[in-house]
C-alpha cells in the first residue's frame, strides 16, 4: 500500500475530514487532497508529525512495513 492510500485509510479510521486533518497539520485542505491523491508528499517534519497524530511508525506510514 502506497503513503497515499495509508494516509486516506488512517484519517478515515479516525474519522477525520480533510479539513480536520489539515487543521491538525496547519496547511490548507488542499495540501491533504494533493497528498492523497499523490500529487504531493509531506516533508520529513510532516511525515514525523502524521505518525505521530495517527500512532504508527513512519515505516508504516510510508508503506515499508505492515505494522
Amino acid at each position: 500500500m502506497e503513503f497515499r492510500e495509508r494516509l486516506r485509510e488512517l484519517r478515515l479510521e479516525k474519522k477525520w475530514t480533510q479539513k480536520t486533518l489539515a487543521a491538525l497539520m496547519n496547511v490548507t485542505d488542499d495540501c491533504i487532497h494533493f497528498w492523497e491523491k499523490g500529487r504531493s508528499e509531506p516533508s520529513i517534519r510532516q511525515i514525523i508529525e502524521l505518525s505521530v497524530l495517527f500512532e504508527v511508525s513512519c515505516d508504516y506510514l510510508l508503506g515499508k512495513t505492515d505494522y
